[in-house]
């Protein structure tokens, strides 16, 4: 039996996290609002919880729900006969192992490159980093979605990738994956579309007949995909699924090694021990919740998204960036109104939004990611309130001594001193525990380069990150 004193401490010290069912937290977690779908995904994890994805063989059963999920999401995606999947650990492994195959592909090109929007997820860049393929960068257009000539234009003789996004987190509109996949046809070069946020939403959403441009497997040149079941398919976390167009173009993916005096390692992702638990949650969401219920959550949740936009665009102070292609909803405010006073505001009333840092001249804006069981209504009666406090009570301040010393500091040569200045000026000294308000923390890393902000939080992450004995 379970001992009742550790599940009570661990039920206490959860109620210091966002909640993860309710649908006020609209990022990080994804609730469909469905409890047996959810009590049907935990059962399976605990099922499966010490079984060992490393060896099929061993484990048949894992390799036949890793199969039938494939198969799922081959038939959304408009995939050939020819694809093939895998699953890993989540939208980023996905993203690495899209990266990482891509290179391994062409062993000759010794400096290779990937061609980005903008806009493209951030583990793209963390794939730059760890794989060695240098990521060329190039700007959106006015409608946040990738200027496809541009992007054709910045592929050369070293590009073993191109990428494009269905949707792109930070705007949620999908880029003109025709064109860009064309493009890198053209000159032999994969190109990957990451929809890991919106890939088991849109298809629905095109069934339903909202106007979507093409992004799927039926796009000439799309080589591979991503999609995560524990965002809209509503499964445990962590689960993502990674398709290429056939067996040839995933083969450098695997991993065999037997240089060594042990049993011959073969992987199909980074991990090696990998628990059953995910996949067989996974798979058991998705068999309960079904193709007709994933329609009509689609449905229901698309229609509540029209509606947020709407009355987002009503209220004074506040405009929508992009109009949604699927549930991911963002929101700028005038001069009249601060975003980072509008989130604490929020999170005070136990809404939990994300806000986004200004970046290349675009001011700050606020990300919603929408899951069926948020209660729009009850979230615009609190936004509106929010809106009219933050407008009464003004910006979160940084003295102009904090600012100056900030725009000084360089992120190459940050000291710990430097980062004890920072965390006494914001109140976060002592413990480095988060200060009441983190209007003032945010307001302090929006005026930062980018490189120093990620400096500053790595810092922040490794003071956080100590043994307790």
């Amino acid at each position: 039996m379970p001992d009742p004193q550790i599940l009570e401490q661990l039920h206490a010290m959860q109620q210091h996290d966002v909640p993860v069912h309710g649908g006020r937290t609209l990022a990080y977690v994804y609730d469909s609002g469905l409890a047996d779908a959810d009590e049907t995904g935990r059962a399976a994890v605990a099922a499966y919880a010490g079984s060992n994805g490393l060896d099929p063989t061993a484990f048949p059963s894992l390799l036949q729900m890793e199969n039938e999920l494939v198969g799922f999401a081959c038939n959304l995606l408009e995939a050939p006969e020819s694809a093939v999947g895998t699953v890993t650990s989540g939208g980023t492994e996905s993203v690495l192992l899209a990266v990482q195959t891509a290179r391994d592909a062409h062993p000759e090109v010794s400096q290779p490159r990937m061609v980005l929007p903008a806009t493209a997820h951030a583990a793209f860049h963390k794939a730059a980093h760890y794989f060695g393929v240098e990521a060329v960068v190039v700007p959106v257009g006015e409608d946040h979605r990738a200027d496809a000539a541009a992007m054709a234009a910045a592929i050369d003789e070293r590009t073993v990738l191109v990428v494009a996004s269905a949707p792109s987190y930070a705007h949620g509109v999908v880029d003109p994956v025709t064109e860009i996949a064309a493009a890198a046809a053209a000159r032999g070069v994969r190109c990957h579309v990451d929809a890991c946020i919106g890939g088991w939403v849109l298809p629905y959403a095109q069934r339903l007949g909202r106007p979507l441009p093409p992004w799927t497997f039926a796009v000439d040149g799309v080589t591979s995909i991503s999609v995560d079941l524990h965002k809209y398919a509503y499964a445990p976390k962590g689960t993502s699924i990674l398709l290429h167009r056939n067996a040839t173009l995933r083969r450098p993916q695997f991993f065999a090694s037997a240089q060594w005096p042990g049993y011959t390692m073969l992987n199909s992702t980074t991990q090696s021990t990998k628990s059953g638990g995910p996949l067989a949650g996974a798979w058991a969401v998705v068999r309960q919740i079904g193709d007709d219920g994933y329609l009509e959550l689609s449905r229901s949740m698309l229609e509540e998204v029209d509606r947020l936009v709407s009355a987002i665009d009503a209220i004074d102070a506040l405009h929508t960036i992009a109009r949604p292609d699927s549930t991911l909803v963002v929101f700028g405010t005038d001069a009249s109104c601060d975003v980072f006073t509008l989130t604490d505001l929020l999170a005070r009333a136990d809404w939990h939004v994300q806000p986004q840092l200004s970046f290349d001249g675009q001011p700050p804006t606020i990300h919603l990611s929408v899951s069926p069981a948020t209660d729009v209504d009850a979230f615009l009666t609190v936004l509106r309130d929010a809106v009219a406090e933050a407008v009464r009570v003004g910006p979160a301040q940084v003295s102009p001594d904090i600012a100056e010393f900030v725009s000084a500091l360089d992120a190459a040569t940050l000291t710990d001193q430097d980062f004890d200045n920072l965390l006494a000026a914001v109140g976060m000294a002592g413990d480095g525990g988060l200060p009441e308000s983190m209007a003032t923390v945010n307001a302090l890393l929006d005026i930062a380069r980018p490189a120093l902000r990620e400096a500053l939080l790595t810092a922040y992450l490794d003071r956080l990150s100590r043994p307790t004995r």
